[in-house]
């Protein structure tokens, strides 16, 4: 059968497709440089945008595809849906289903699509594509660990049919419950691999200092730790720091236990945690992180104080840390790591962290051989080893974190088209 690949990427739903037999008839890409590799990869011209491109001008064909913009379904997006100028990118889907009425489709999105503003969104899509459209529909959410491949990466899968839908069941998944291992994706010290850097290094060194400060006896915390409220007596409950005097702030102190006492309402602020000078009560679970991370310190402070001066002078994401090992070895050595945003994160090593598109600092590290993990790598948790991917490791791992994996496309369709 013919099929499109809409918003195309590196093109997943192209690879799962033509595994089948599948033969793609047209591709549109908005990013020039995914639509220039797109064609490397596969041989044919890219349209550019969508909004852009005339109905006439698009084949006909049986199965439409698209893994359409997620970032205002997306928990850490805009939150705008599909008022948003990239969710409203689902109506120009909508629009080939009315003029080329395909036998099929695929969508793929985030999870958050499906609990949007309370639901409405999901609702909306569906009446369109049932009520308005003519298609019997289904969903299903899908993560590749549970087919064997080892990155954890739950997406909210869409199919369509003009016709009768019944023969459909989703893939099984093989693996769920089944020991996965990160190795099995992964190269014995590949050449191309890009070493961590000395600074990096030395920061994974101190917080591997810190989990061996704890006893053994105790558990590591389950909690993000927050170093920055080792000490810190500020209010987190009722008005906010902003919100309060500069007298009555001067009763408390402020990150790593800073008195706040005699500084300006500015100064005051500046000592306070990034997280906590906004103008809005704290929500609870930013209130429970505080809590916790102040009790923890209060019952392992003669073990956590000689460490606070270094990591004091640590940039401010790297302040933060995770541990997701609980009942693992207290190795960091042993853990997949990532420098996020929201602090660095050890996992165990049994999947890696699901690719996102934001990857700049982000991408994985296999800390038993000091490196990053590479894009040839990457390419394997999104079943596309074979193509051919973007020189920049960035840019490769923004553009796999943005695309569909190839094995799920390939066991949804081989259920599905008939």
């Amino acid at each position: 059968m013919k099929f499109i690949d809409l918003f195309a990427g590196l093109g997943g739903f192209h690879v799962g497709l033509s595994r089948l037999g599948h033969k793609c008839v047209f591709a549109c890409e908005i990013d020039q440089k995914l639509a220039n590799l797109y064609k490397e990869n596969f041989g044919l011209e890219v349209a550019g945008d969508i909004r852009k491109i005339s109905i006439t001008n698009i084949p006909k064909h049986d199965i439409l595809c698209a893994g359409f913009p997620c970032q205002s379904f997306s928990q850490a997006g805009s939150q705008l849906g599909l008022k948003d100028n990239r969710g409203s990118l689902f109506y120009e889907i909508t629009r080939i289903l009315k003029y080329h009425k395909p036998r099929f489709f695929i969508l793929e999105n985030v999870p958050n699509l499906f609990r949007h503003n309370q639901g409405k969104t999901w609702k909306t899509i569906e009446k369109i594509l049932t009520k308005e459209r003519g298609y019997n529909i289904d969903k299903s959410f899908l993560s590749p660990h549970d087919f064997g491949i080892p990155q954890y990466r739950k997406r909210l899968f869409i199919v369509g049919a003009k016709n009768d839908l019944r023969h459909f069941v989703w893939p099984k998944p093989t693996h769920k419950g089944k020991k996965i291992e990160i190795n099995s994706i992964l190269d014995k010290n590949p050449k191309d691999a890009k070493q961590i850097p000395e600074r990096e290094w030395a920061c994974i060194n101190l917080w591997q200092k810190f989990i061996s400060a704890i006893p053994e006896s105790e558990e590591l915390p389950s909690f993000p730790i927050w170093a920055m409220e080792f000490g810190a007596t500020y209010p987190y409950s009722g008005k906010p720091p902003i919100q309060r005097g500069k007298k009555e702030l001067g009763k408390y102190s402020g990150s790593y236990g800073i008195k706040l006492k005699g500084l300006s309402k500015e100064d005051q602020l500046k000592n306070i945690p990034k997280y906590a000078r906004g103008k809005n009560t704290f929500s609870h679970w930013k209130q429970d992180f505080i809590r916790q991370n102040r009790e923890f310190y209060l019952k392992f402070k003669k073990q956590i104080d000689p460490l606070l001066p270094k990591i004091r002078q640590l940039p401010f994401s790297w302040q933060k840390f995770e541990w997701n090992c609980n009942g693992e070895h207290r190795t960091l050595q042993e853990t997949i790591l990532q420098f996020r945003a929201s602090g660095i994160r050890a996992k165990r090593q049994n999947f890696s962290p699901s690719l996102i598109a934001s990857t700049a600092t982000q991408i994985p590290i296999i800390t038993w051989e000091k490196r990053y993990m590479t894009k040839k790598e990457a390419a394997r948790l999104q079943s596309l080893e074979n193509l051919v991917l973007l020189p920049s490791l960035t840019s490769s791992f923004k553009a796999l974190g943005n695309a569909v994996n190839a094995d799920l496309v390939y066991l949804i369709g081989k259920n599905l088209i008939k």
